[in-house]
């Protein structure tokens, strides 16, 4: 809308005098009001309020000044008995400066004592202790401390079985596993402090001598110096670090420490990476001992039994979680790398690995099976069962250990040292979850062929009960059966599965109880024309054949082994070796318990044969040495040949001789294979 009198000079004239006046006005009010601050005399009331609050000030700052605070140590001490439910004491004299920009407290004779269940012993005893505090960043609710000087402190910690801790003044706040964190201490003094640790899960005791001192000789630092036991052997630690002299949170405090018990040696050398918030640190880790299983007594984590070992990597603390990060070195006579991390995220430990071997000797992997390693002096690790003439391993299986975390691992080998069942590659994998361990795959990659498979065991129970189903696929016979006069006895692959369950704390103690199914399976292949003719029961030819070097062979054209498994025996249910010139059938039984073996060998041959034999072949004796012969009981004179058989053809060739003459007919290798698959 348009208005008329915005040009008008008369109308800017009487605006321009508003706004001038309206000017004096705000300036005259300002001024009476400063004139009136400066005349202005508190009355007789506001005087006397005024009066009052100053006195009352100034007489607390008197009381807190002159003050005898020893006359709260009672109240104190059963105040703070109350609350933590053991007994606390102040004995000594109390202390305390208020009135400074840096308040302090002086305690002498602190005495707490222990929980309920450990009142014998005192968790805490201080002949005197003295500490500061700055004043303004406490305002702000910060804690920053000068000073702290600690005199003769005796502290006690006693872990037991059941989990409890004599030094948590709150039994039933959960451990996070984070780690102490304290407030940064620029002065830290420490004089004449002892340390006594019982730890009972794990058989620990320990006496240890703390010291922090100032000064710049070779005494100065802190220390800590521990002797003791572990599980009735040798156990030490040594921490050392820097004088506590100007400590700052953005300045890492280097620190080496080394613990050394039970076979095994742990040395780090890193820094705190915020001083005296000890969830949080890096140092370089060197590790060394005779088994990587015995690092639970002294860690808490659960490994496997291993060879002896040297690794060396860097391991962080980020509160709960620790990662050992890129280490590597060795495992026996095996390189081992990777990266491991263990990690609290609930109330269980929880551990996952990667790991890998660059060149694996197959004995050292077999250690983590319960075998028995014994390190030669050239180095390599020979691996047994522990128990002589015996194959499987009795070492019993932690299952404590496995109760108490979780879990995954990753290995692989690429490749594998020389060895008798011609391994070339490993791959495992293992799930650990609430005390079931499954492990998949359990991979073996030989020169041809492979061994796949998956196993479990529910450690949950008593006693661990195990499933596994492995299978065999296209392992060459030539690396079973060994060549002779350098041409190879018998070709072929052999394709195979076992399905086993049963209960065990042992490989050995699951094979004695289990139940399932072993299969074997030949589909076809080859054997040398002279092993044939003895088989075939023509000795003279083919002795002849095989002293005058012949190496001709003759096609195998199937041969299957089934049995069935039922309280750790295995019976033969299906047991034929079909050649071109014989055909065998077998049956017998293993016992998986006492390692042996009783099996019985009939056979008929397909062509007339001028020296034959007419008694069964047996094979009998313990797994790890067989013995191969005739049945005594049907023939005597036929001993010399049966001689010759187990002296130049390996014991499972020798599962092949017949004893019958006559025209058999081929078996029925496809059908036979079908049904045993």
């Amino acid at each position: 809308m348009h208005n008329p009198l915005k040009n008008n000079p008369t109308w800017q004239k009487l605006r321009d005098l508003d706004l001038r006046s309206a000017g004096r006005r705000l300036r005259r009010q300002a001024e009476d009001a400063r004139v009136a601050i400066l005349n202005w005399r508190p009355g007789r009331r506001t005087r006397i309020a005024a009066g009052v609050a100053a006195g009352v000030a100034f007489a607390l700052v008197l009381f807190l000044a002159l003050f005898d605070w020893n006359l709260l140590r009672g109240p104190i001490s059963r105040w703070a008995s109350a609350r933590y439910d053991r007994q606390i004491e102040l004995n000594g004299d109390l202390d305390v400066r208020l009135i400074s920009w840096t308040p302090s407290v002086h305690i002498r004779d602190l005495r707490v004592g222990g929980p309920s269940w450990a009142r014998d012993r005192d968790t805490l005893r201080v002949a005197d202790f003295q500490g500061s505090v700055r004043l303004l960043p406490l305002l702000i609710g910060r804690i920053e401390a000068p000073l702290v000087s600690i005199t003769r402190p005796e502290v006690v910690l006693i872990a037991t079985d059941d989990g409890r801790r004599s030094w948590q003044l709150d039994p039933d706040k959960p451990d996070d596993g984070k780690g102490m964190n304290l407030p940064p201490i620029n002065r830290l003094i420490i004089r004449n402090g002892t340390v006594s640790l019982d730890e009972q899960r794990r058989g620990i005791r320990m006496e240890a001598t703390v010291s922090a001192r100032e000064g710049s000789d070779g005494e100065a630092g802190f220390r800590l110096d521990g002797r003791g036991t572990i599980n009735d052997t040798p156990l030490t630690l040594t921490v050392a670090g820097g004088p506590f002299i100007n400590i700052r949170r953005d300045r890492p405090y280097g620190f080496r420490a080394t613990l050394a018990g039970v076979g095994s040696r742990l040395e780090a050398r890193g820094s705190i990476t915020r001083p005296f918030d000890l969830g949080q640190f890096q140092a370089t880790l060197s590790l060394e001992g005779r088994d990587l299983a015995d690092l639970y007594l002294l860690t808490g984590i659960a490994l496997p039994n291993t060879p002896p070992y040297r690794l060396s990597g860097a391991l962080t603390r980020d509160e709960a979680k620790f990662s050992f990060t890129g280490f590597n070195g060795r495992v026996g006579s095996s390189d081992l790398s990777g990266d491991l991390t263990v990690d609290k995220p609930g109330d269980r430990r929880r551990v996952d690995a990667v790991l890998h071997s660059n060149l694996l000797d197959i004995d050292d992997l077999a250690t983590v099976l319960g075998g028995a390693p014994t390190v030669t002096p050239a180095g390599n690790t020979v691996v047994t069962s522990g128990r002589p003439g015996r194959l499987l391993p009795d070492a019993p299986l932690a299952v404590d250990r496995l109760r108490s975390m979780d879990g995954t691992l990753k290995y692989t080998a690429a490749r594998v040292k020389r060895n008798e069942l011609d391994v070339r590659k490993v791959e495992l994998g293992a799930d650990l979850n609430g005390a079931i361990l499954d492990l998949d795959p359990v991979a073996f990659t030989f020169n041809r062929g492979e061994l796949r498979g998956t196993a479990q065991i529910n450690a949950t129970r008593d006693t661990p009960y195990s499933t596994i189903d492995f299978r065999l696929r296209g392992y060459p016979l030539e690396s079973i059966i060994p060549a002779r006069g350098g041409a190879p006895t018998v070709t072929g692959s052999a394709l195979g599965r076992a399905r086993l369950e049963g209960p065990g704390a042992s490989i050995h103690d699951f094979a004695a109880a289990s139940k399932g199914q072993i299969t074997v399976v030949v589909p076809q292949g080859r054997m040398r024309s002279a092993f044939a003719e003895l088989l075939g029961i023509n000795a003279t030819a083919g002795l002849f054949r095989l002293l005058g070097g012949d190496d001709s062979s003759v096609p195998i054209r199937c041969g299957v082994a089934d049995f069935r498994v039922a309280g750790g025996t295995a019976t033969a249910e299906t047991f034929v070796i079909d050649t071109e010139p014989v055909l065998a059938r077998g049956a017998g039984v293993i016992d998986l318990d006492a390692e042996t073996m009783n099996l019985r060998i009939d056979g008929e041959t397909k062509e007339a044969r001028l020296v034959r034999l007419w008694s069964p072949i047996v094979v009998q004796g313990p797994l790890t040495a067989p013995r191969v012969g005739v049945d005594t009981g049907s023939v005597v004179g036929q001993t010399g040949l049966a001689g010759i058989l187990g002296a130049v053809v390996n014991p499972l060739v020798a599962l092949l001789p017949f004893v019958d003459p006559g025209l058999a007919e081929d078996a029925n290798c496809g059908a036979l294979i079908a049904s045993a698959r």
